[in-house]
């Protein structure tokens, strides 16, 4: 339902109210209902919900059951005990007071089934102990997913967005998600980074490089490229309040009015940068020199490495005064030489360059090949000689000049080691696009309707913070050494808890190596009253 904020004249507070249409039969005519849910707190602008609506306070630990029931209670405990650590759970609470039960616990069926899908959440449920402690039936679930607002979503998003340390670099980045339905309009042919033949959404994910959880995405059309994302996604940083903001991005964001657009809203960035620009090229050629020396090679990345400050040239458009300011920026570029780099490239281009002449030759020409055939070879055809493929050793050249080298930009780094640690960190965001694909199961969207589609995406969404923490405690502690995560996960499955009616909930015996479990993921193990 829609919600309404009303400002109250007399004493200032701003009332949230949900409002509901519905068909007067006495007066043949549509009319609203609206119910108080709680008012804005005036510091944060939070919603504080209603008197009526608050849960009860409730002794922590076991409660009274009322029927007698045996079920698997190890994993969802520690997902609940990982939830309150968060602040998830108190976060959705305050965002979805009648619906976060819900939402937990189909997080928790993404979560510890893994890739299997929604429809066998019933036989889950009967099974297992969870937040709603009752059966969401297929039916049940889609119109879920459809009550999910945008309002509720976006107080999530600002509330998970300030637990997140401010000094942290912020990895950004976009993923294609393939779809067979054909009725949700962001679902469009472009360029999938994994080359899937069907129409797609991307998916645009911010993640806390040290905190190494996410906090915030966007769905997008699957015809939007990623240099083009950057300006709303500075759009919404505003919106959502966020403050200190570092990001860290890839050279598929890299634009000259990306940066200026970063620069303007005094936003701390690293980004890739092609050694192709001419501002990078004329940088690299006078630092060649310098950079191959050995006092700057890095043992520890088997690089050279190389920094310059330069200057960089703001632009910015200013409609209201009818001008363009034009000043001068700091900017530290970076420059790398790897030289296996080198080889790997030369290699690389070898192999291109003898299929294209094969493919020239034989006339079996690959449409997607003509801008390579063009910028490598002048293939001219005469009726005595044939197909004559004559290589471009001016265009060869120029692209091995530049193997081995790559480039980064930054306004806050100054030491490219540094630098490169923190651009090499945001691959944990790429990770987290495979959990959310394989292990969410979210691969392929099956859903019809947009409604249950945004839904369905927040709560993967939510499960993926819950994936994200236990998958860098795991490396923290080593775990991934005598465990995969479904293999953790599912040693705590096994453990049981009995519903008693008229009787406290009592869990059953844990092993020693159940407790080592809970104590490297800084959990405190399940205990009974």
């Amino acid at each position: 339902m829609p919600l309404i904020y009303l400002k109250n004249k007399h004493n200032g507070i701003t009332y949230v109210y949900e409002s509901e249409n519905y068909w007067d039969k006495t007066k043949k005519q549509s009319r609203s209902r609206r119910i108080c849910i709680g008012k804005l707190d005036p510091l944060s602008g939070e919603l504080i919900p209603s008197r009526r609506l608050a849960t009860p306070s409730v002794k922590p630990g076991p409660v009274s059951a009322t029927e007698s029931k045996r079920l698997f209670a190890g994993a969802t405990w520690l997902l609940s005990a990982i939830g309150e650590k968060l602040g998830i759970t108190a976060d959705l609470k305050q965002c979805f007071p009648k619906q976060y039960k819900q939402l937990l616990s189909i997080a928790y069926y993404l979560i510890l089934e893994d890739h299997n899908p929604l429809i066998r959440f019933s036989k889950w449920a009967m099974t297992h102990q969870h937040p709603y402690g009752k059966d969401i039936p297929s039916q049940r679930s889609s119109d879920f997913f459809a009550s999910i607002t945008e309002e509720a979503r976006e107080r999530f998003f600002r509330l998970q967005g300030k637990r997140r340390a401010e000094q942290e670099y912020w990895a950004y980045d976009t993923t294609s998600l393939s779809s067979y339905s054909e009725g949700l309009r962001q679902v469009k042919y472009g360029m999938n980074k994994e080359h899937d033949p069907l129409p797609q959404m991307n998916l645009a994910l911010l993640f806390g490089e040290q905190s190494n959880l996410p906090f915030y995405y966007r769905k997008l059309p699957g015809n939007i490229s990623d240099v083009q994302t950057v300006k709303n996604l500075l759009a919404d940083m505003d919106f959502f309040s966020y403050k200190k903001i570092k990001l860290v991005m890839d050279r598929g964001f890299y634009s000259e009015a990306n940066i200026n657009a970063m620069y303007q809203h005094h936003l701390k960035f690293l980004i890739g940068a092609k050694v192709t620009l001419k501002y990078v090229q004329a940088e690299l050629m006078a630092a060649k020199p310098e950079l191959q020396k050995w006092e700057n090679f890095d043992p520890d990345h088997n690089l050279y490495a190389y920094s310059k400050t330069i200057t960089w040239k703001y632009t910015q458009q200013r409609p209201y005064k009818g001008d363009v300011l034009e000043e001068e920026r700091r900017a530290y570029l970076h420059l790398y030489f790897n030289k296996e780099k080198e080889t790997e490239d030369a290699s690389r281009l070898n192999r291109l360059l003898t299929k294209l002449k094969t493919e020239l030759e034989s006339g079996k020409r690959d449409p997607a090949h003509e801008k390579s055939y063009a910028k490598y070879f002048e293939v001219t055809t005469t009726p005595k000689r044939g197909t004559v493929v004559k290589p471009k050793q001016e265009a060869i050249d120029a692209a091995i000049r530049n193997y081995g080298y790559f480039a980064l930009l930054s306004n806050e780094i100054k030491d490219p080691i540094e630098a490169l640690d923190v651009y090499r960190n945001k691959d944990l965001i790429e990770k987290a696009f495979g959990n959310l694909k394989e292990r969410l199961n979210f691969r392929r969207m099956e859903v019809s309707s947009e409604r249950s589609l945004d839904g369905k995406l927040f709560v993967e969404f939510v499960a993926l913070i819950f994936l994200s923490y236990i998958k860098k405690v795991m490396q923290d502690k080593k775990l991934f050494q005598r465990y995969t995560m479904q293999g953790l996960l599912d040693e705590l499955d096994v453990i049981e808890c009995y519903e008693r009616s008229g009787h406290d909930l009592r869990f059953g015996e844990i092993t020693k190596r159940q407790l080592e479990i809970y104590e490297a993921l800084e959990i405190a193990p399940p205990t009974s009253l």
